[in-house]
C-alpha cells in the first residue's frame, strides 16, 4: 500500500451491470476470478458470444441463481466496458474501470472503500463503517477522522486487490479460521500480509492458526519462515510458529549427531542399518555444517565412531582367532563372523563420510596403524575377514584419486602393513563383493606406490612381483606401477646421463 487518503466520494452517471455471486447465509462473499481483477474486461468478453440463445439462457441462469441464492455481496461493472466498439476519436473518452463490490443488506451500507490496483482498475467496496472500525485499526482511524456520511476511504496502488477484497470479506466473517480451510498456504500468507497491514487482528490470528496446525512441504517452509519473520505483529504469535524449524534452547549438533552415529552402528536390522547409513550419507554431503566449530566437532564425533569401530573389531577378531582353534560351535563362529562383517562395513561408512567431508587424513593413519590387527588378519577364516580389506582398498583409491594427503610416512605404512593382507583376499572381493572394483582398486594402489621415494617403490612392487608369479589373476595387477618404477629405476637415469654428455660437449 503505497497511498492512503481519505475522500468523499464522486458520483458519476456511469450505469453499472450487476453480476451475481455466491454467498453465505453470514454474507461472505465468494471472491470472483482473477480475471475481473486483472483485465476488467468480465462482460466484455461475455459480449463476444453473439448467440442470441446462449444469453437467453444466460438470463434464464441469472435469474435461478437470484431467486435461490440470498445475495448479500455482488459484484458490479460499469456498461461502458461492455461496448464492444470505440468511439470516434472526437468524442472518445478514457473511462476508468471499475468494479464494485457490496456487503449485507441493501440501503444499510455507509461507507465506501476505493481500492486502486496497480493494473489500471479500481475496485469499489460499499461496506459498513461500524463493521471495518470494529475489526481494523486501520480503518477505524480512517473513519473517527472523517465525518463525511457516507465515508469514502481510498488506498491506492494496491499490489494485490483480489486479496484485500477477500480480507474486507473476512471482516464479516463470525469464523475466520472456518474460512480458511482448504486454503493453500501460499494464499493465506497473503491474506496475512494484508491483514497486518490493515490492523485486522482478528484475521491474523486466524492466519497464524492455520500455519500453525497445517504442515508446510517442500518449499512452503521457507516462504512461511521468510513472511513470519517480516511480521511486526506481536511476537507471542509468531514464536510458536518457528519453533517448528528453531528450537527453544539453542544447542550444538555434537550430542545430536554422536548419538545418530550410535544408533546406526550398533544397530542390527540389516536394511534399515543400511538405508539410514545412505541417508545420513547423502544428508552430511549435501548439507555442510558452517564454518564455526561445528565441522571440527562432526569430525571428532566421527573419529570417536571409528574408534569404537576399531576396538570391537580387535575383539572380534581374537575372538575369532581363538575360536578357529578350540571346539567352538559353528554357530559362535558364524555369529562372530556377522559381527566382523559389521564393523567393516561401519568403519567403510565412517570413512566414506569423512573422505567426503576432506577430513579423512587422520583415518589413514588411525588405519595404517592397527599392528594387531594386521597380526590377527592371517589367523582368521577368509570369509570372516575378507570384507575388513574393503576398508583398505578404499583407502588406495582416496589416495590415488587426491581425495585424501596423509604423509608420506603414513602412505608407505598403509602399504607396508595391509597390501599383503589386501592381496590375500582380493580373489575373494573380486567374487564375494558385487560392490568391489577391481580396476579401480588396481589403479589406486599403483598411484600410491608412485607417490613413495624409489627405493619403498622398489621393495613395495619386488614383494608384489612375488606373489603375482604365484598367484596371477587372483592378485592386484600393478603392472603399470611396476613400468613407472622401471622407467624411473633404468630409463631416466640413463636418460638424464646422456644429456648431460650432450650438454658437457656442446
Amino acid at each position: 500500500m503505497a497511498d492512503f487518503r481519505v475522500k468523499r466520494t464522486v458520483h458519476t452517471h456511469t450505469k453499472i451491470r450487476n453480476v451475481p455471486i455466491a454467498v453465505t447465509p453470514e454474507g461472505f462473499w465468494c471472491c470472483p476470478s482473477q480475471v475481473v481483477f486483472q483485465k476488467g474486461d468480465l462482460s466484455r468478453r461475455k459480449e463476444r458470444d453473439p448467440s442470441p440463445r446462449t444469453n437467453s439462457m444466460r438470463r434464464q441462469n441469472h435469474q435461478k441463481e437470484t431467486k435461490s441464492s440470498p445475495v448479500r455481496s455482488r459484484v458490479v461493472v460499469p456498461d461502458e466496458q461492455r461496448c464492444p466498439n470505440p468511439e470516434p476519436e472526437e468524442n472518445h473518452r478514457v473511462e476508468k474501470r471499475v468494479v464494485s463490490v457490496e456487503y449485507g443488506e441493501a440501503g444499510t451500507r455507509d461507507c465506501e472503500v476505493l481500492l486502486s490496483g496497480k493494473q489500471g482498475f479500481t475496485v469499489k467496496l460499499s461496506v459498513h463503517r461500524d463493521v471495518l472500525a470494529g475489526k481494523s485499526t486501520f480503518f477505524g482511524e480512517k473513519i473517527a477522522a472523517n465525518s463525511a456520511d457516507p465515508c469514502s476511504i481510498e488506498i491506492g496502488d494496491c499490489e494485490d486487490v483480489e486479496i484485500y477484497v477477500e480480507v474486507v470479506g473476512l471482516m464479516y466473517c463470525k469464523d475466520i479460521k472456518q474460512r480458511l480451510i482448504k486454503q493453500s498456504i501460499s494464499r493465506v500468507l497473503r491474506l496475512l500480509k494484508v491483514g497486518e497491514a490493515l490492523g485486522f487482528n482478528a484475521g491474523i490470528r486466524s492466519c497464524l492458526e492455520f500455519l500453525e496446525a497445517v504442515p508446510w512441504v517442500g518449499e512452503e517452509e521457507d516462504k512461511v519462515v521468510t513472511s513470519l519473520q517480516g511480521l511486526q505483529v506481536d511476537a507471542r504469535g509468531v514464536t510458536p510458529l518457528l519453533r517448528r524449524v528453531s528450537p527453544e534452547i539453542t544447542t550444538t549438533p555434537s550430542g545430536i549427531l554422536s548419538h545418530i552415529l550410535d544408533l546406526v552402528v550398533k544397530g542390527n536390522e540389516e536394511k534399515g542399518r543400511r538405508e539410514m547409513k545412505t541417508l545420513i550419507l547423502k544428508l552430511l554431503k549435501e548439507y555442510k555444517f558452517p564454518n564455526n566449530g561445528t565441522a571440527d566437532v562432526c569430525n571428532e564425533n566421527l573419529y570417536s565412531s571409528c574408534r569404537s569401530c576399531l576396538d570391537a573389531l580387535l575383539l572380534l577378531f581374537n575372538q575369532a582367532a581363538e575360536a578357529r582353534s578350540t571346539d567352538t560351535t559353528a554357530y559362535s563362529k558364524e555369529s562372530i563372523a556377522k559381527q566382523i562383517a559389521l564393523q567393516a562395513d561401519n568403519l567403510l561408512w565412517l570413512a566414506e563420510i569423512l573422505i567426503d567431508r576432506q577430513a579423512g587424513d587422520e583415518f589413514v593413519h588411525l588405519w595404517s596403524s592397527q599392528n594387531e590387527l594386521v597380526m590377527l588378519h592371517p589367523k582368521i577364516p577368509i570369509v570372516s575377514r575378507h570384507l575388513v580389506s574393503c576398508v583398505t582398498a578404499r583407502l588406495f583409491v582416496a589416495i590415488g584419486r587426491g581425495e585424501v594427503l596423509p604423509s608420506k610416512d603414513t602412505r608407505f605404512l598403509l602399504l607396508d602393513k595391509w597390501l599383503q593382507p589386501l592381496i590375500d583376499d582380493y580373489s575373494w572381493l573380486l567374487h564375494a563383493c558385487r560392490s568391489f572394483d577391481g580396476k579401480l582398486v588396481e589403479e589406486g594402489i599403483g598411484r600410491t606406490i608412485s607417490t613413495l621415494p624409489l627405493e619403498n617403490q622398489q621393495s613395495i612392487l619386488l614383494a608384489w612381483l612375488g606373489s603375482f608369479l604365484k598367484i596371477g589373476d587372483n592378485c592386484p595387477n600393478l603392472q603399470h606401477a611396476f613400468e613407472v618404477w622401471w622407467r624411473r629405476t633404468f630409463v631416466r637415469p640413463f636418460s638424464e646421463e646422456q644429456q648431460c654428455l650432450l650438454e658437457s660437449s656442446s
